[in-house]
């Protein structure tokens, strides 16, 4: 077969956008000698335990899906009774890119509050932290929190242990969206465990795919009180892969050594170098800061629809202008430098902006 390679697609739409890392390829290929016991019952599912308790403490234990949005499904359905709610931020992924998933396939309940930046905190989350024991109102039962956000911004350790203790003091659970938790964890400089297992999180989404997984995710219980059925609800959602060791021998690859690290710094390191280039270009706002991989602005229209016919790249506020840019873990300099020039370009093009 001939490599089909789209130069507009290299950047800057979607760390999805990238290809597989090859040491997880070598994986996949490693793991494909011989038989083993299917639904997760090989070698590779029973060693991969192992190195995500590494990570995330002696209590973790992992079950690997398919993908992100089974990955919350099934953390929160497996956290939350029929009559019970899952607190979150208006932005959350669970609220507005999930296709109703949460609510429609898992039958949840979402309680959702407006925040300027994409993070909870105690107070906002007192907002919809109510009606306890009211027959007529779904009872809160869950805060969920992504980290990285929605909007690219970053919960510190001390952020995420006070929403936890806040939560935990009003009888409810904490689930982490980790779609992007190794570019938080290498943006911060702090160990995952940091940010999920030491401030209290009781059920983790891990994100496999955005940073070099062919496929897979991982729902990775943190507190074993927390989550009930999950063995049952995963089969139940369509999520027990048969053939799993070709899911845990990417994971083991990716956290058994430092890959995980490397590629989220890169990403990250291409997220600051891109917000670099373009922040001095006149007409080009920034709206917030750039701490991991997202970088979002605000163009003119016509400025971004001519640099959507270059490359791919996200509206993510038609109202605003507003534009997400994502870098991967296989972004280069090149590409930042030759999207940066035709930011610059496109700008220059436009009345009022030119140099």
């Amino acid at each position: 077969m001939t490599p089909r390679h789209d130069p507009q697609l290299k950047a800057f739409a979607s760390d999805n956008y990238a290809g597989v890392h090859p040491e997880i390829l070598q994986a996949i290929v490693t793991a494909n000698g011989g038989h083993q016991i299917s639904y997760g019952d090989d070698v590779y599912t029973e060693a991969l335990q192992g190195v995500f308790r590494q990570h995330f403490g002696e209590s973790a234990q992992a079950w690997p899906v398919f993908n992100g949005t089974a990955a919350n499904v099934v953390s929160l359905r497996a956290m939350t009774a029929h009559w019970e709610a899952v607190i979150c931020a208006e932005s959350a992924h669970i609220n507005t890119d999930e296709g109703g998933a949460p609510e429609v396939a898992g039958g949840i309940k979402l309680l959702t509050v407006p925040t300027p930046d994409g993070k909870l905190t105690p107070e906002l989350i007192d907002r919809q932290a109510w009606g306890f024991g009211d027959v007529h109102r779904a009872q809160p039962r869950v805060v969920s929190i992504s980290n990285t956000t929605e909007l690219g911004t970053l919960y510190t350790p001390a952020e995420i242990a006070a929403i936890c203790a806040h939560a935990h003091e009003l009888g409810l659970l904490v689930h982490l969206d980790g779609s992007r938790l190794t570019n938080a964890a290498a943006a911060l400089d702090v160990p995952m465990r940091a940010l999920t297992t030491d401030a209290g999180v009781d059920v983790l989404s891990f994100g496999g795919t955005k940073i070099g997984l062919l496929y897979g995710e991982a729902v990775v219980v943190l507190n074993p009180e927390a989550a009930r059925g999950i063995d049952y609800i995963r089969k139940t959602f369509m999520q027990l892969s048969s053939k799993m060791r070709f899911v845990s021998a990417q994971f083991e690859a990716l956290l058994s050594g430092d890959l995980w690290l490397r590629s989220a710094r890169r990403a990250n390191a291409l997220g600051q170098r891109l917000a670099q280039a373009v922040r001095d270009i006149p007409g080009v706002e920034l709206p917030r800061p750039v701490e991991a991989n997202a970088v979002f602005a605000v163009l003119p229209k016509d400025v971004t629809e001519r640099l959507q016919k270059r490359f791919r790249f996200y509206t993510w506020n038609e109202a605003t202008g507003e534009v997400r840019w994502m870098c991967a873990f296989d972004t280069t300099e090149e590409d930042v430098d030759a999207f940066a020039a035709a930011v610059a370009e496109e700008m220059a093009a436009t009345p009022g902006h030119g140099a």
